[in-house]
């Protein structure tokens, strides 16, 4: 099953900050906004519509970030697709998930997952040649 899902970052107090929701399956696990990729739908506007439609979150997308993560999923192997979105506008979460925001160095501690770690790294990679 293809996903796609957003690392939406914004600049706080001169500092890059990433945002976290909680998983719908185990809320004591914070992750980035993700999901089905619709029919006619492209991972990028998958991950637009996901980090919308869990956290309230749109923005410009900034590229791709990573190489694709796959786990399985009870009986489904998923393949999930990251994108960096530069946060433009936030709302309340349509879903109601909670979501918070973390500097990047914060958010390695809340993630639960080494490659969702890893995800996190090279965005700062990405982020730090943006200035």
């Amino acid at each position: 099953m293809e996903q796609a899902g957003g690392l939406a970052v914004r600049k706080h107090g001169g500092r890059w900050q990433v945002l976290l929701v909680r998983s719908k399956k185990n809320p004591g696990v914070w992750i980035f906004p993700k999901g089905h990729i619709e029919p006619g739908e492209s991972a990028v506007d998958a991950a637009l519509r996901e980090t919308r439609e869990e956290a309230g979150v749109d923005g410009d997308l900034l590229g791709p970030v990573g190489e694709p993560q796959e786990f399985q999923s009870g009986s489904e192997e998923v393949r999930v697709r990251y994108f960096l979105i530069l946060t433009k506008f936030e709302g309340e979460s349509p879903e109601r998930r909670k979501k918070a925001w973390y500097q990047l160095d914060e958010a390695a501690d809340q993630i639960h997952f080494e490659s969702a770690r890893t995800l996190l790294e090279e965005a700062r990679e990405l982020l730090a040649s943006l200035g």
